[in-house]
């Protein structure tokens, strides 16, 4: 039995969210106190829980003291059985993070799946559907799986009701190499707006303009439909060669439009003027299929609390160390040893 202080390092959700992974692969069963102990909430969320409830379903485990506030559960993994399953989270609680619990032990089972999560698909607190599918699942895919997803239905903070479908075809992980981030083909920043005035998304891409010395054809604004909001999001992202990078800055109560893609466009600023493949949030959702495939590197900014703690974690159930290494250039080097 693993015992993992969920208090430690960052002391959040992915902690849950990692180790309910690795169990199921691994077949290793764990155990879990102080669960997201530095939260201002601490406790598992209904997001934490649907995950929870979501890698039982697949892996045929149990879990012990799972509910909403629940500070310790015990974890107990079987089999994993892949198939068409569908999970919601019944709030604005992140479907992207729910996929990040079940993707690997579906893509390393025997039989192709399919996922339907529905919730959350754009807030603040998890990377967006766009940064999902065009930054992460890419690099997924050049490892050997198949893995695509579909938006069906924004959700937005704090209404949700939004719809993602995700195939995935499973194959072995290969190590692969991500130094290098090749020539930027393209730029674009958008301003998404459902159910708000056309004005705010109207002033962020005015602001963005003004920070990004981009071409005008780069913006654009993108109206959704109204069922769908209230919601705002700028999606600023920068495709190269051989990695996409999405920053996104999200509309909230009281914070300047002009703030938010000003935030964000200093974000996209940042990791342009480095030489890293991986930004801070790939940086910390390549940590798993890398260690799981035994080998590979790719460069990134310098590690984020959340990535080392991801690293803790994954390291009790591999027994390989992660390694992150300064190069001349500024950038680290992550390997699995």
């Amino acid at each position: 039995m693993i015992i993992i202080d969920g208090s430690e390092g960052e002391g959040g959700g992915q902690v849950v969210r990692n180790a309910c992974a690795l169990s199921l692969i691994t077949g290793q069963p764990f155990r879990i106190t102080n669960a997201r102990g530095k939260r201002s909430k601490p406790g598992l969320m209904r997001q934490h829980v649907t995950a929870v409830e979501a890698a039982c379903a697949l892996g045929n485990a149990t879990c012990e003291d799972l509910a909403v506030g629940a500070s310790e559960i015990t974890f107990t993994p079987g089999k994993v059985v892949p198939g068409e399953y569908r999970f919601a989270v019944g709030t604005a609680g992140s479907t992207g993070l729910v996929l990040q619990t079940l993707l690997m032990p579906l893509v390393l089972s025997d039989a192709p799946s399919r996922l339907i999560l529905e919730g959350g698909t754009h807030n603040m607190l998890a990377p967006p559907f766009e940064f999902i599918a065009k930054t992460f699942l890419p690099i997924v895919n050049r490892m050997g799986p198949t893995v695509e997803a579909r938006l069906i239905r924004h959700g937005f903070y704090p209404r949700g009701g939004g719809r993602i479908e995700v195939e995935i075809t499973p194959a072995p992980l290969t190590p692969i190499a991500c130094v290098e981030r090749g020539a930027l083909h393209e730029r674009s920043v958008t301003a998404m707006f459902a159910a708000l005035p056309f004005e705010i998304a109207d002033r962020e891409i005015g602001a963005a303009r003004k920070a990004l010395d981009w071409p005008e054809e780069s913006f654009a604004v993108r109206q959704l439909p109204e069922e769908q909001g209230p919601g705002n999001i700028v999606l600023i992202e920068a495709a190269f060669e051989h990695v996409t990078e999405i920053v996104s800055g999200f509309g909230q109560l009281g914070v300047p439009a002009e703030r938010v893609a000003k935030m964000a466009a200093g974000r996209m600023a940042g990791y342009l003027a480095s030489n890293a493949f991986a930004g801070p949030y790939l940086q910390d959702q390549l940590l798993l299929p890398f260690a799981l495939a035994g080998g590979g590197a790719f460069t990134t900014v310098k590690p984020s609390q959340h990535s080392l703690t991801a690293r803790d974690v994954i390291e009790r159930f591999i027994g390989r160390r992660g390694v992150f290494r300064d190069q001349p250039d500024g950038t680290h080097r992550v390997e699995w040893r």
